[in-house]
């Protein structure tokens, strides 16, 4: 083993840019992935100094934190079994059938994923809250409460059923018909062929669907925070809770600590199935996608469900929308621009502030993680696992759990980062690379290495190779990356509200605290001006990455 690791080192020492390079990664993962976490967990055993195993004794002792580990778990598991209906249902009709519009409900359910994670809450205060247009306005409802567990689940189900679905959207098209066929001409029923043949081929990536969604909910931070209420605690915002509100760093570190436990675990399997996970076809690629197994009279039935929920989608961003219009909801509708003059007046700083923060994030976070990706799948060197983990580890971690970690790790020698842009931007980076670096190792494994082996065989270095001509080939990945690191930078709510300060501000912190000051107007306005930026930036990184890479390909040829 150690003559092994000596020997990829010697070949590694070959480019001394190279190897500076991984060096400067491995330390990087260490200082702002694993130290945070670890950070956390030191904190957790600690008080006033001391060592102690006694905030943990308080899981036992204190019903408030029961109560809030066993909501967290129970909201999870039923937002993953939803989310999963849902997304299997959305996936299956916009794969497999025919039917109209594939293309407006395909975007239609992914527009939850392009906007901040709690607008869905805020939706749901328009409708159905004290003042909602459904409760109050239409049902004349005095005593309804949505708040508590059915408001976070519908909220939640809203916000990541779209997760579900572009999950198991590729695994539902990746099925061949003519297997349902074989066994509709032997004899078995539609239900049958179902059953026993299309579901059982999608199972591994319901599994991991379910997963991923069971994961998002545990970390999910603003939408309980705002619709779950003192009498539902829950474990991501109690640990906010305890740290601002009782100011008990140890405390919340230890919910964090617990609140890890179950996230780390549904990642792991969650790999293990992805590692585990073939569709295997015995007549190779399928040249339609349109199944027989479904009746007319199913097919139109599953296709209103599908259209129900795209109503639901259009209906919960009509009211925001709507609500950033309007004077104040629930007792005046008077049209107004009020809210808007608000945002780019009081709040145009925070707004300035977020873009920055996105704009120098999103090259950094893409280019990274093409540049692992790279490394990990066309280069061997000694620890290249260890860095494979830690570069997507903090995917799995709750954004709670890191936000905690840069407060305890960034906010004392030798590292004093708080309140700066920097904390900020190295949190996002960090947080938001392992997506770049799944899309990245997946298109790089279908792409032959003997082109790039030819590079490198007429006098080009490994960066030169990398930056001509691995990264135009994969510039659907890069395009990915980018789109998902600003995405997740526009709209980052969990870690970020631990770090913001007066200096530096995001959008999102100020649409909770326009929520939970009851100007609903303006944090709708906020949301609406998010959404309107994201998708602009999706447009105009699109069109730098193609122009990018024709670039590259004609200064290649």
């Amino acid at each position: 083993m150690l003559t092994t690791a000596r020997s990829q080192l010697r070949i590694l020492a070959r480019d001394p840019i190279l190897l500076a390079l991984v060096a400067v990664i491995f330390a990087a993962i260490l200082i702002f992935v694993v130290y945070p976490l670890m950070m956390v967990f030191i904190a957790s055993f600690q008080e006033r100094g001391e060592w102690t195993g006694a905030n943990y004794a308080l899981m036992s002792e204190r019903r408030l934190y029961r109560n809030a580990l066993w909501n967290s778990l129970s909201v999870g598991a039923l937002v993953g079994l939803i989310g999963v209906v849902i997304g299997y249902l959305a996936a299956f009709v916009l794969t497999r059938l025919d039917v109209p519009g594939k293309r407006v409900l395909h975007y239609l359910m992914i527009v939850p994923i392009i906007s901040p994670p709690f607008v869905s809450a805020v939706s749901i205060l328009f409708l159905f809250g004290f003042n909602g247009l459904i409760t109050r306005q239409l049902l004349g409802l005095q005593d309804f409460s949505i708040y508590g567990f059915h408001g976070v689940v519908w909220s939640q189900v809203f916000t990541f059923a779209p997760i579900a679905y572009l999950s198991l959207r590729g695994v539902l098209a990746s099925i061949s018909p003519t297997l349902e066929d074989a066994a509709l001409n032997i004899g078995a029923s539609r239900w049958q062929v179902f059953w026993k043949v299309t579901f059982p081929l999608s199972l591994p990536g319901v599994a991991s669907a379910f997963l991923i969604v069971f994961i998002e909910s545990m970390a999910d931070f603003g939408n309980p925070l705002v619709l779950a209420g003192a009498a539902f605690p829950m474990l991501a915002p109690q640990a906010y809770l305890e740290i601002t509100g009782s100011f008990n760093l140890a405390r919340g570190a230890m919910l964090s600590v617990i609140l890890l436990i179950p996230s780390i675990t549904a990642f792991a399997i969650q790999r293990y199935w992805i590692a585990r996970r073939q569709y295997v076809t015995v007549t190779g690629k399928p040249t339609a996608s349109t199944s027989k197994i479904v009746s007319t009279r199913v097919k139109w039935l599953l296709y209103a469900l599908v259209l129900l929920f795209a109503a639901l989608v259009l209906m919960f961003y009509g009211v925001i929308f709507v609500g950033a219009f309007t004077q104040v909801w629930g007792f005046n509708y008077t049209p107004t621009l009020d809210h808007f003059a608000y945002v780019f007046d009081v709040g145009f700083k925070t707004v300035t502030d977020t873009l920055i923060i996105a704009i120098i994030t999103t090259p950094i976070s893409g280019l990274l993680g093409m540049l692992i990706a790279f490394l990990v799948v066309r280069r061997v060197f000694p620890g290249k696992r260890a860095l494979e983990f830690g570069s997507i580890l903090s995917y799995a971690v709750p954004g709670t759990v890191v936000g905690i970690g840069y407060v305890l790790a960034f906010n004392g020698p030798p590292f004093i980062l708080t309140g700066t842009l920097l904390i900020l931007v190295l949190c996002f980076v960090f947080r938001y690379v392992p997506v770049g670096i799944q899309s990245g190792t997946a298109i790089l494994r279908q792409i032959d290495p003997s082109i790039e082996e030819a590079a490198q065989n007429l006098g080009a270095s490994a960066l030169t190779t990398f930056r001509k001509v691995t990264l135009p080939l994969i510039a659907p990945a890069f395009f990915s990356a980018l789109v998902y690191a600003f995405v997740r930078a526009m709209t980052a709510i969990s870690a970020a509200i631990f770090l913001v300060s007066a200096n530096w501000n995001l959008m999102t912190v100020q649409i909770l605290n326009q929520v939970g000051s009851g100007r609903l107007g303006v944090a709708a306005a906020y949301s609406v001006v998010v959404i309107a930026i994201v998708l602009f930036a999706i447009v105009v990184i699109n069109a730098i990455v193609t122009r990018m890479t024709r670039h590259m390909n004609m200064v290649k040829f």
